[in-house]
């Protein structure tokens, strides 16, 4: 199998669909956005925190590769009831296992595109949903 047919699975194709079920909405109270410095992917969240700051609704609007609308669908999956300690901690995990300095991260999913971090220039994508997340969640701190 090629590379990139292991990289580009139809499962992490499929994912792009779900982002549909998470619309952009400038109406939520905290807004983050990243964008890859490898690839040009651009990423804009809106999230709404509730009394405990735990992520409760979701929006989003994604202008990215395959391996960006996946991470993006990965993170949103799983996103509600996390707290700002749990996305700086998955940030963490996240470099650290990019950067063969750790394992896999703990969140469901992830191992959909774990092909991509044999691709360096696909870093950037997978990132950025968690990058967005904290600059949304540290504007109110």
């Amino acid at each position: 199998m090629a590379a990139t047919e292991k990289l580009y699975s139809p499962h992490l194709l499929a994912l792009a669909v779900e982002l549909a079920q998470y619309p952009a909405n400038p109406a939520l109270s905290l807004f983050g956005k990243a964008k890859s410095p490898t690839c040009g992917s651009v990423m804009s969240l809106y999230l709404e925190t509730d009394n405990d700051g735990r992520i409760c609704d979701i929006g989003l609007k994604t202008q990215a590769c395959a391996v960006g609308q996946a991470a993006t669908a990965i993170f949103a999956r799983h996103a509600k009831g996390k707290n700002v300690r749990d996305i700086d901690d998955m940030i963490s995990a996240l470099d650290s296992w990019l950067n063969d300095a750790g394992p896999i991260p703990e969140w469901s999913d992830l191992g959909i595109i774990a092909a991509a971090k044999d691709f360096p220039g696909r870093h950037g994508a997978i990132r950025l949903p968690w990058q967005a997340a904290y600059r949304a969640l540290h504007s109110i701190i």
